[in-house]
C-alpha cells in the first residue's frame, strides 16, 4: 500500500509538468518586458515571504509538545494566533492603507523574524507572545501584499487582465513549489541533520530577513487613501459601509470565509481521518502531495482565466461544488466501507479513497486563491483594500476559534459534513455574485 504514496504523487506531478508545458499562446497572455521585471521581483519576494510562513507550519505543534505541553494548552496558543489575527491584525492591516502597503510587508517580516525567536524559550508566557506576534504577521501576510501589488499594478499602468498572471504564478509557486521545498528543507534540518524543532524557525527567520531587504531596496511605497483626517474608526467604518452597501462585496466577502473556513478545518483533520487507528502515514510527504494538487489547480487557473469565457465567476460555481463533494468522502467511506481495526499498520483502503477525494479538494483550493485574488481586485475599491481584505478574516477566524475549541467533542464525520455544507452556500453564493455583476453591463447596454 506504501507505494499507492507514490503512485499518488507520481501522478500529480505528471499532469502538472504537462499542464505547465503544454500551454499554448492561446493560455499565456503577451506581456511587456517592464511587467515581466516588475512581476519576477514580486514572486521573489512573495516566495520568499511564504518560505518563511511555510517553514513553521509543519512544526509549530511539535516543537510545542517537545517543551511538554499538553493537546489543551498547544490549544490555547493556537487559538492566541487566531484570535490575535483577528483583533490586532484587523487594526494593522487598515495602518497599511494608511501609513504605506511597504511599510507593511517590512513589519510583517520584523514580527515574524521576532515571532520565530520567541520559539527558543520553553517558557508558555514568551511562546504565547510568539502566536499572538504570528497572528499580526499573518494578517498581513494575507492583506498588505496582495494590497501593495494591486495598487502598485494599476500606478504602472499595466492591463488589468495581467494581474491574472501574477496571481496565478503566485499560488503556483508560493503555495505550491515553495511549500513543497520548505517541507523537504525542514524535514532536512530536524531529521537529516538534527538540528532540533526549533531549526526550521531560524532558517524562517533568515528567509523573512533577505526578502526583507529587497523590498526596502527596490519597493516603492503606495498608499489606500492617504487623507490624514481619517482615523482608524473612520477607516473601519468606510469599510464596514462599502461592505454592506456593495452586495458584490458582501458575497464576496461570505464566500471567501466560507471556503477558507472549510479549508483551515480540513487542517486539522486530514492527519485523525488518514489515521483514525494511528496507522504509520508520512505526514511530510502526503504535505507535499497536496501542495503538488494545489500547484495543479493553480496550473488550471492560470489556463482558465487566459482565456475569456469561461468567467471566474462561473467556473468558481463548479469549483466549490467539486470541493464540497470531494469532502463527503470520508462520510461515505465510514458507512460503505468496514472500519479496519488493525493498530498502526500502513494507510487503510478508506484511507486512499479519502487520500484522493483530499487531493481533489487541495486542487480547487489550487483553483481558488488566484480567481478570489481576481475577482478581489475586480471588486474591492482601492482606498480601503487591506481594510475590507481584513474584515472578511473576521468572521473565519472567529469560526477556527470555534472549531479549535471544540475539536474533541465532535465526531470527524460531522466536522466534514459542515464543510462540505459551507462549501455548497459558498457555491450558491458564487451564483448570486455571477448574476448581480451581468446587472450593471445589460443596464448600460440598455440606455
Amino acid at each position: 500500500m506504501e507505494m499507492f504514496f507514490y503512485l499518488v504523487f507520481g501522478a500529480l506531478g505528471a499532469v502538472v509538468a504537462a499542464l505547465e508545458l503544454s500551454k499554448t499562446n492561446k493560455d499565456r497572455i503577451n506581456t511587456s518586458s517592464a511587467f515581466n521585471s516588475f512581476k519576477n521581483n514580486y514572486l521573489l519576494v512573495y516566495s520568499l515571504m511564504m518560505a518563511g510562513d511555510w517553514l513553521q507550519g509543519p512544526y509549530v505543534y511539535y516543537l510545542y509538545s517537545t517543551y511538554g505541553f499538553g493537546k489543551g494548552e498547544i490549544g490555547q496558543l493556537f487559538i492566541a494566533g487566531f484570535g490575535s489575527s483577528m483583533l490586532f491584525g484587523t487594526i494593522v492591516g487598515s495602518l497599511a492603507d494608511k501609513q504605506g502597503r511597504k511599510r507593511a510587508c517590512v513589519t510583517y517580516c520584523l514580527t515574524y523574524i521576532l515571532s520565530c525567536i520567541t520559539k527558543h524559550s520553553p517558557q508558555y508566557k514568551i511562546l504565547m507572545i510568539g502566536r499572538i506576534l504570528g497572528g499580526i504577521a499573518t494578517s498581513l501576510l494575507f492583506s498588505a501584499f496582495e494590497s501593495w501589488l494591486v495598487a502598485e499594478h494599476n500606478k504602472r499602468g499595466f492591463e488589468q487582465q495581467w494581474l491574472s498572471i501574477t496571481f496565478s504564478k503566485a499560488i503556483f509557486l508560493g503555495n505550491g513549489l515553495v511549500a513543497i521545498l520548505s517541507g523537504l528543507f525542514g524535514n532536512l534540518l530536524v531529521d537529516s541533520f538534527s538540528l532540533g524543532p526549533v531549526a526550521p524557525f531560524d532558517a524562517a527567520a533568515c528567509f523573512l530577513a533577505i526578502g526583507m531587504v529587497i523590498i526596502l531596496s527596490s519597493w516603492t511605497e503606495n498608499y489606500g487613501d492617504p487623507s490624514e483626517s481619517k482615523d482608524l474608526l473612520t477607516q473601519f467604518r468606510g469599510a464596514a459601509v462599502a461592505i454592506a452597501s456593495d452586495e458584490k462585496i458582501a458575497l464576496l466577502g461570505a464566500i471567501q470565509s466560507l471556503f477558507e473556513g472549510s479549508m483551515y478545518t480540513f487542517v486539522f483533520l486530514w492527519t485523525p481521518a488518514l489515521s483514525p487507528n494511528d496507522e504509520e502515514i508520512p505526514h511530510g510527504f502526503i504535505f507535499a502531495t497536496f501542495m503538488l494538487a494545489s500547484m495543479l489547480g493553480s496550473s488550471l487557473a492560470s489556463r482558465l482565466m487566459a482565456r475569456s469565457p469561461p468567467r471566474v465567476e462561473s467556473y468558481m460555481q463548479i469549483v466549490f461544488v467539486v470541493s464540497s463533494v470531494s469532502l463527503l468522502l470520508p462520510i461515505v467511506t465510514s458507512f460503505l466501507v468496514a472500519p479496519s481495526n488493525v493498530k498502526s499498520g500502513g494507510i487503510s483502503f478508506s484511507g486512499s479513497l479519502q487520500l484522493l477525494g483530499f487531493c481533489t479538494f487541495e486542487a480547487c483550493v489550487g483553483i481558488f486563491w488566484p480567481s478570489i485574488m481576481k475577482m478581489r481586485s475586480q471588486y474591492i475599491p482601492e482606498e480601503a483594500r487591506s481594510t475590507i481584505m481584513n474584515f472578511f478574516r473576521i468572521p473565519l477566524n472567529i469560526f477556527v476559534c470555534v472549531v479549535l475549541y471544540n475539536v474533541d467533542a465532535f465526531p470527524i464525520t460531522v466536522m466534514f459534513g459542515m464543510c462540505s455544507i459551507f462549501l455548497l452556500v459558498a457555491s450558491v453564493l458564487q451564483r448570486r455574485l455571477m448574476v448581480i455583476a451581468d446587472k450593471p453591463s445589460e443596464h448600460k447596454n440598455g440606455q
